[in-house]
């Protein structure tokens, strides 16, 4: 591990940086700049608030908010004080919210004030920017610096998104977490760096993203929500360095082809995609946007850990789509299919201790520290590693296996089309079969082409049997692509066609 760590995850301000340089900037605030020592000493701070309390060590402590400086000091502050941050999807609908606060054993909510109803009557909270919430400020004797304790192994419960069932609540470790935060952080402080970060502070990628640049001495640029307009006129203003999200922001931001006209976005150096499949098409609308940066393509589980893949280790390029060549201290595995192609298996040191809760799932889904990622993965000959899709959407179309993934990278590469999603339908004869949902850059495009551009552009067993034109796809609460509004109406365009 190149940097000196603690041990505590909560620990992301570096002892060797200058106490007044800029660590966050929050547009949730107007643009609020704190400085490395002032959000230290926030986070302190509202540890010494806790342990004061008293709340003892392994307490759970609940965060359901947009994203904000506040949220980091709270997420900071919990673990310091040795009790377990639990970041809440405030997206989620009151009563699953309400689930997930039972589920966890909250014994307080940090929360702001948009959303201080979903908190239930008994259960204490401090609401940001409110009289109370002193310790979240740095101000008053609630600065004292906390009495440190020795903190528990678990250090923070994320929960998934819940798309398949109930959410479960992911154990994660301080040291895990920590292997994995060493793998992106260098030995000295970096300079001349800033990152726009917009995904939801509830989810691994935006917390793990923040943390690698308050450790490397990054700055932050935090945005509230996101939105498409909002977030490029921001890049701009403050002259970002560094871009990361997922493919749907990037693609919702690539239509906004008049305000990219005006806007200088030069300063952008790196852009990491992750947390959904990335396609060929996207990769090029964004290397449009950002002409001068390099454009990666990140992957990783919050059970496996963020951390899985890196660089060749011979310095050979990475292939376009590419997730990567494994970590040395990362093991990996293809099951389930050919060689070279399966579904992937992950055991790591940053690997969840247990799904909360819920013994048998997890003996499911970790056998002898191997992790289940469910996901179909292909090798190829220098060992880099590509997304193929997920084990549990592949279809079987005329006996042939089919990953709506491969579908839309396919449509996607049509210069007509902005972005596509593949549902499966059942069929009498075939199974079941593909329908597609494209967003278009003109409306007016006649279907035909499309569908004769997928019969010569892939299988003949795997092209869509029908075409819907939306404005846009439907998203969830992680910012992700949501197929199940879909369903419905892919139904109703495979009924069309036997009329």
């Amino acid at each position: 591990m190149p940097f000196a760590s603690s041990g505590n995850r909560g620990d992301l301000i570096r002892p060797d940086v200058s106490r007044e340089r800029l660590a966050v900037i929050d547009l949730s605030a107007s643009g609020r700049r704190w400085s490395c020592a002032k959000l230290d000493a926030a986070a302190e701070g509202f540890a010494a608030s806790l342990v004061r309390a008293p709340l003892a060590t392994n307490a759970r402590v609940a965060i359901l908010a947009e994203n904000c400086a506040e949220y980091l000091i709270a997420y900071m502050g919990t673990m310091r004080a040795g009790c377990v941050s639990v970041p809440v999807n405030h997206r989620l609908p009151p009563d699953t919210v309400r689930y997930i606060l039972a589920d966890c054993r909250a014994e307080l909510c940090v929360v702001d004030a948009a959303r201080e109803a979903l908190v239930p009557p008994a259960l204490a909270r401090i609401v940001m920017r409110s009289p109370g919430a002193a310790a979240l400020e740095a101000r008053g004797p609630a600065a004292s610096p906390a009495a440190r304790r020795t903190p528990p192994p678990t250090g923070e419960i994320l929960y998934t998104s819940g798309s398949t069932g109930r959410p479960k609540g992911v154990v994660l470790s301080h040291a895990g977490q920590l292997w994995a935060l060493g793998v992106h952080v260098g030995a000295t402080p970096t300079a001349g760096e800033r990152s726009l970060i917009v995904a939801p502070l509830y989810h691994m990628n935006a917390l793990f993203n923040v943390s690698v640049c308050l450790l490397n001495a990054i700055e932050v640029v935090l945005m509230p929500r996101f939105d498409a307009v909002a977030y490029l006129k921001a890049a701009a203003e403050y002259r970002c360095t560094l871009l990361s999200g997922i493919p749907t922001m990037f693609a919702l931001m690539a239509r906004q082809r008049e305000l990219l006209a005006t806007l200088d976005l030069s300063s952008v150096k790196a852009v990491t995609i992750g947390s959904a499949p990335l396609t060929e098409a996207l990769v090029a609308r964004v290397q449009e946007m950002f002409p001068q940066a390099a454009i990666s393509n990140g992957y990783g589980t919050t059970e496996a850990g963020p951390s899985i893949f890196e660089d060749h280790p011979q310095g050979l390029p990475r292939p376009l789509l590419s997730l990567g060549y494994p970590l040395p201290d990362v093991e990996v595995r293809l099951v389930g299919g050919t060689g070279d192609e399966g579904v992937l298996e992950v055991r790591s040191p940053a690997m969840f201790t247990e799904y909360l809760n819920l013994p048998q799932v997890t003996g499911a889904k970790l056998r002898d520290g191997w992790y289940d990622t469910g996901d179909v993965m292909r090798r190829d000959g220098s060992g880099f590693y590509y997304f193929t899709g997920r084990a549990d959407d592949m279809f079987v179309c005329g006996g042939e296996n089919v990953y709506p993934l491969e579908i839309e990278k396919m449509l996607e590469r049509h210069p007509a089309v902005l972005q596509a999603a593949v549902v499966p339908v059942p069929d009498e004869i075939k199974g079941e079969i593909p329908i597609a949902f494209v967003v278009l850059r003109d409306r007016n495009l006649p279907l035909e082409e499309l569908k004769r551009f997928a019969l010569e552009a892939g299988p003949a067993f795997s092209h869509p049997r029908a075409f819907v034109v939306v404005d846009e796809l439907p998203v969830a609460s992680t910012h992700k692509l949501d197929k199940v509004p879909l369903k419905t109406l892919a139904l109703e365009a495979a009924k069309a066609l036997k009329r």
